[in-house]
């Protein structure tokens, strides 16, 4: 099971206004930010729920590779918000939400690329 996971980013207060909105939907916020003093390199923004940051960006400018991360929605109403969110804070289409059977049956989901060009998503496994 992973713990947390991140990247760096190019433009630390973009990408955060980025997650938050996106993110949103589907629970997860703005847990906790680290200094660059405190990390010994650049400033980081932890988002989570329950008080616990599992995904992290941080300055360091972005990622040479095209990262694919998808979050986990309670609901398609969560993944279509979530979809909504991303594209109004600045995020680019990269797959509307919907059915993906080709995955499973039931596996409904939407696609966008952040400020850096990354792959994210949100899923929601549940029948209809």
């Amino acid at each position: 099971m992973i713990d947390h996971t991140g990247f760096t980013v190019s433009d630390l207060e973009r990408s955060r206004a980025f997650y938050a909105a996106a993110l949103k939907p589907l629970g997860i916020t703005p847990v906790i930010e680290v200094t660059a003093e405190q990390t010994g390199a650049g400033a980081h923004a932890g988002f989570g729920t329950a008080g616990k940051p599992f995904f992290w960006i941080g300055e360091g400018g972005p990622v040479a590779t095209d990262i694919h991360i998808a979050f986990a929605a309670g609901s398609r109403d969560a993944v279509d918000a979530f979809y909504r969110a991303a594209l109004e804070s600045g995020g680019t289409d990269n797959g509307g939400p919907g059915i993906r059977p080709h995955y499973h049956a039931n596996y409904y989901g939407a696609f966008v690329r952040d400020p850096d060009g990354n792959n994210i998503e949100a899923v929601c496994h549940a029948p209809v």
